[in-house]
């Protein structure tokens, strides 16, 4: 024992660095016979390490560590260092010579290093977990979620302990054979053997599962390793463990034979595990897990592939086609194995009679890269497979029961799977095994049927299993003295209540019960498969009804009010029904109503068990405010609110206000219009507040007088015309026609300034005015002859001065080969600024244009030249 424990414990640094090459492997072990002293048991375990071929430096460990943990609590055990004991690499034959019909020829190539340890283990009845860890598998692997060169790989292997069956510990697992490096086309059909062989002639099945994942870029060799069970690694869209290579590729459960239609090339991470019952028995000893990265080539092939058998369980028809690649082949020839012959690539045969018959097929018969091959034909319809489960509860054993029926000879086999992982008896290979449940819940259970013909088919139900079967009783209740009740009891089974008292009968479903002080029945439900169930009903005994309710409310007009009921009745009348009441059967039901209202309640036990009250609903209309009506005041000006309706008042916003507070306040001088709400109360009615609104409207008189400054020419008359108001009164009237309307006619005999008063109805008034200046020349256009836009701010812009003229209609500007650079027109323009499209032009002479309306409505055209100086 102590040496044992001086190896366990001895331990070997290495060196690792992260490097992406694994490709897969597995872990086996062997009994290799009594250990060293009686409690210990010797075994050879086994890591074959796949790997790229070629090892860059870092990617290759001469020594790693085993960790070891307890298999049934997951605990680390030991930490064992193993010495890699061969190193070869295995490849595909790429001549033309080994496949003269498959082109292109993949070079496939997997570098196996052999990892192996003999080592004594203390007998244990929990047996052992070994297990390895590396990261990280090879880039671009098509069914892995990207990136898959991220992913590491966990090879692990469970030593069986005493506990699973008599002699467990003594078993060896199952060995998978090396055949790895079979050719696998795109889109083509091929076969790869997965088979293991066990030295113990135990029964093996077949599985494809899930890979697991292991190590980290941050870790890539975790010593120990973690600590199990482990996780499955993600797999992309459309792929999964139980379908590596797409919905097309299925495994044998029987063989380890996966086969079927190859997806598109690239490299797919596939895991079979292969499962060792004991012989004759349902005992599950041992599983190996392989895990391999294969690689589905762009090659095409020349081939005739059959399914290994054809089985026709449910008719006498049956559609055959080629497995193989379909591009290469030019000819079909079928044999049907009872005369019948077909040149058709897909051809569908009716058969006479049962019996098997031997299918052959050959393509390309006398051309190159010709193939044949044959299969059997099993034709025996009315094979039904079925099954029964007699049970629903947990602990209770749910009996399972074949019901398959065939019309040829017999059923041979059943492979029961119960969807129930946790348990070591999830599986039965009986024909009508039971199993036990421990937790509530629906399971997907499987039977795989079997005949002596070769039939086999999958049936899969769904069972619910159930704490204990549905029963459903009557509430907790009350009863009065006087009374009987009737208690009911809902569910599948027999019934039976106690205690025994006061009821008239045990075991009906619906007893009458008549208890005189308060009472719990409590009442068991059991179903035909022994599961129960139980529950209970209390029946609480009074004398008479306990009800108080006088308690009169007063509500806001239409408002709702929840009446307030105190009893221990069970139902419940409520009058009047006028529609006030949302429900006139509740306890406390909610009242809406307009006027004062007197409502009567009976609540009652029973016919003879009530009681009755009235409640008193006092409605109060609710106080009428009233703001006033809309407020015009003038800008500057103030005015006074005035609101009414209640005892107390509100206003909001208090912006402008003297107090806010009070009915009337006073709005002083506001510089704009303002909404205001008052929330008025009343203290002698209802008292909830009610809000109305009033605008104060502030108007501002906008008075304009004309042009700031207007120029006319001695002799001419001017029509003056103001705005912003109705009434406008002019000053002084000098030269005026009438100096009292917004738009007079003044002859101005020299410069003078006339100032307008304008005011609205409301009596809101402006002022504004306007300078008159009179030139003593004729009325005309006048344009400088020179302007200089440099930017010192001085005659920067060129434009025409209207003397005695009413309007500018035209102004152009042009150079000397006749192109318009500016063009404007209005009594306000800014003039040129002596550029054209943002540029500015040169030191030149341009010409201009101007047009022109005078006050007699005469037009009036000028043109001329000026000088643009820089």
């Amino acid at each position: 024992m102590k040496k044992f424990l001086f190896v366990t414990l001895f331990s070997i640094l290495s060196i690792v660095t992260f490097a992406n090459h694994t490709k897969g492997g597995w872990m086996y072990y062997e009994y290799m016979g009594p250990g060293s002293s009686p409690n210990l048991i010797k075994y050879r375990i086994t890591l074959k390490l796949y790997t790229a071929c070629v090892l860059n430096s870092g990617q290759f460990n001469a020594t790693i560590n085993f960790s070891v943990f307890d298999a049934i609590n997951n605990q680390l055990l030991y930490s064992i260092p193993v010495t890699y004991s061969n190193l070869i690499n295995i490849q595909n034959c790429t001549s033309e010579e080994c496949h003269p019909c498959i082109s292109p020829i993949p070079a496939i190539c997997y570098k196996i290093i052999t990892y192996q340890v003999v080592q004594d283990l203390p007998r244990s009845a929990n047996g052992y977990i070994f297990a390895y860890q590396r990261c990280c598998r090879i880039s671009s692997i098509v069914n892995l979620q990207s990136p898959s060169n991220n992913v590491g790989e966990t090879w692990t292997v469970t030593i069986p302990g005493t506990a699973i069956a008599p002699g467990a510990e003594t078993n060896s697992s199952a060995r998978f054979s090396q055949n790895d490096t079979a050719i696998i086309c795109e889109d083509n059909f091929f076969t790869f053997d997965f088979s293991a062989t066990d030295i113990n002639n135990d029964s093996l099945v077949y599985d494809l599962t899930s890979a697991f994942g292991g190590g980290s870029t941050g870790n890539a060799t975790p010593d120990p390793a973690s600590s199990p069970p482990y996780a499955p690694i993600s797999y992309s869209s459309g792929f999964s463990g139980s379908q590596p290579l797409g919905s097309r590729v299925t495994i044998d459960r029987k063989t380890g034979i996966v086969s079927g239609i190859a997806p598109f090339s690239g490299i797919y991470v596939v895991t079979v595990t292969v499962s060792e019952y004991k012989r004759g028995t349902n005992i599950k000893i041992a599983q190996v897990r392989k895990s391999l990265h294969i690689e589905v080539a762009n090659c095409s092939l020349t081939q005739a592939v059959l399914n290994p058998e054809y089985i026709s369980c449910d008719g006498f028809t049956l559609t055959f086609f080629n497995n193989g690649s379909s591009a290469n082949i030019q000819t079909y020839e079928w044999e049907f194995g009872d005369g019948g012959t077909s040149t058709l690539p897909s051809p569908t045969h009716t058969y006479a009679d049962t019996g098997i018959y031997i299918l052959k097929l050959f393509v390309n018969r006398g051309l190159p890269c010709s193939d044949s091959t044959t299969a059997p034909v099993r034709v025996y319809p009315g094979f039904f497979p079925d099954f029964f489960s007699g049970g629903q509860c947990t602990i209770i054993p749910i009996q399972f029961n074949d019901r398959t029926t065939t019309t040829y000879p017999f059923v041979n086999s059943w492979q029961w799977n119960f969807g129930d992982p946790s348990s070591p008896a999830n599986t039965s290979i009986l024909q009508n095994p039971v199993h036990t449940y421990t937790m509530a819940g629906n399971y997907d259970i499987t039977l795989i049927v079997t005949s002596s013909k070769g039939c086999i088919d999958t049936v899969l139900k769904t069972i619910a299993v159930l704490d204990s079967p549905p029963l459903t009783v009557t509430n907790d209740t009350l009863i009065c003295v006087i009374d009987t009740l009737q208690l009911s009891a809902v569910g599948a089974g027999t019934f039976l209540w106690t205690p025994n008292y006061m009821i008239s009968n045990v075991t009906s479903a619906t007893p009458l019960v008549s208890p005189d002080v308060t009472t719990t029945y409590h009442v068991t439900l059991t179903d035909a498969f022994g599961c129960f169930a139980k529950d209970s009903v209390k029946v609480k005994v009074v004398n008479f009804v306990t009800q108080a309710g006088n308690y009169d409310t007063t509500i806001c007009r239409g408002d709702p009010i929840t009446l307030r009921l105190t009893s221990d009745a069970l139902r419940f009348a409520w009058t009047p029904n006028n529609g006030s009441l949302n429900d006139t059967t509740l306890q406390n039901p909610v009242a809406t109503t307009i006027n004062t209202t007197i409502y009567h309640v009976v609540g009652s036990i029973s016919a003879k068990c009530f009681a009755e009250n009235y409640i008193t609903v006092i409605a109060i209309p609710y106080p009428p405010a009233n703001a006033g009506l809309d407020i015009p005041v003038c800008l500057g000006n103030s005015t006074q609110l005035h609101a009414s309706g209640g005892s107390i008042y509100s206003w909001s916003p208090t912006l402008f206000l003297n107090n806010s507070h009070i009915p009337d306040p006073l709005v002083t001088n506001p510089s704009g219009s303002v909404r205001y709400i008052v929330t008025v109360r009343d203290v002698l009615g209802c008292p909830k507040p009610v809000n109305d609104t009033v605008i104060v409207r502030v108007i501002s008189i906008k008075a304009d007088a004309g042009p700031a400054d207007t120029s006319v020419v001695l002799g001419q008359p001017l029509q003056l015309g103001a705005t912003g108001g109705t009434n406008y009164e002019w000053t002084p009237a000098t030269w005026l026609n009438d100096p009292n309307i917004h738009n007079p006619i003044s002859l101005p005999q020299n410069n003078i300034t006339y100032f307008v008063k304008v005011s609205d109805a409301n009596g809101c008034i402006g002022y504004d005015n306007i300078i008159v200046r009179v030139y003593f020349v004729k009325p005309d256009i006048y344009v400088p002859t020179a302007f200089s836009p440099n930017g010192d701010y001085l005659n920067e812009f060129f434009k025409p001065t209207l003397l005695g003229l009413k309007s500018l209609d035209d102004f152009k500007v042009f150079n000397r080969w006749g192109q318009m650079l500016y063009s404007a027109s209005g009594n306000k323009i800014t003039g040129w600024d002596g550029t054209f499209a943002g540029r500015p032009q040169e030191s030149a002479t341009y010409v201009w244009y101007a047009q022109a309306t005078d006050y007699l409505n005469k037009t009036v055209r000028r043109k001329g030249y000026v000088v643009l100086i820089r």
